[in-house]
């Protein structure tokens, strides 16, 4: 079953940011839009060059007013011994939180209950906490962040403009769609 369009369950868990541990909610999710990013674990190989892909179009989704989540089955001890010990992960600013009962990757749907680890999912949430886009990666596959960037902009121009919707390859200022019976078969 598909999680767009779907409230995020209720969770709670640690997580290491800025240098401290703290904890998070799916309340974390409402007021502001989210990008949660799954991973499969810390010390690996494609997990670091994802998450600091994803340091790295940071600022642009601050302000753009999203704050970022990135989320493994590791603890949040874990997480803060990667920070510690990893060039690339040093530089994280966003939220990595723990989820070592797997309730995270349950909930939205990622885990991979053989390797107990989570996939490499990208979920963007708007500030009612409600999953607008998902892209689930198989783990030899590393994501690009720079295309949330504009999914993004598309997803706050569609909640901002009711009656247009975003077309393919659509980019900040481009010219939008307005469906209605005049327009089928007409692109």
């Amino acid at each position: 079953m598909s999680l767009i369009g779907k409230k995020v369950d209720a969770f709670n868990a640690k997580a290491f940011h800025n240098g401290e541990f703290i904890d998070v909610s799916d309340q974390n999710f409402q007021g502001k839009w989210s990008v949660v990013c799954f991973y499969p674990a810390d010390f690996t190989f494609v997990c670091p060059t994802e998450l600091g892909d994803l340091q790295d179009q940071y600022a642009t989704l601050k302000n753009l007013g999203v704050e970022v989540y990135s989320v493994s089955t590791d603890t949040h001890f874990t997480h803060k011994a990667w920070h510690d010990h990893s060039d690339v992960i040093s530089k994280i600013e966003y939220i990595m939180i723990g989820d070592p009962s797997q309730r995270i990757s349950r909930i939205f749907d990622v885990l991979d209950e053989e390797e107990g680890l989570a996939q490499r999912g990208t979920f963007i949430i708007d500030p009612e906490g409600v999953v607008q886009t998902v892209e689930i990666n198989a783990d030899g596959i590393g994501r690009d962040a720079s295309t949330l960037v504009d999914k993004i902009k598309a997803a706050q121009y569609v909640r901002n403009n009711p009656g247009e919707v975003c077309p393919a390859k659509w980019k900040e200022g481009a010219e939008t769609l307005k469906p209605s019976l005049d327009l089928v078969g007409k692109i």
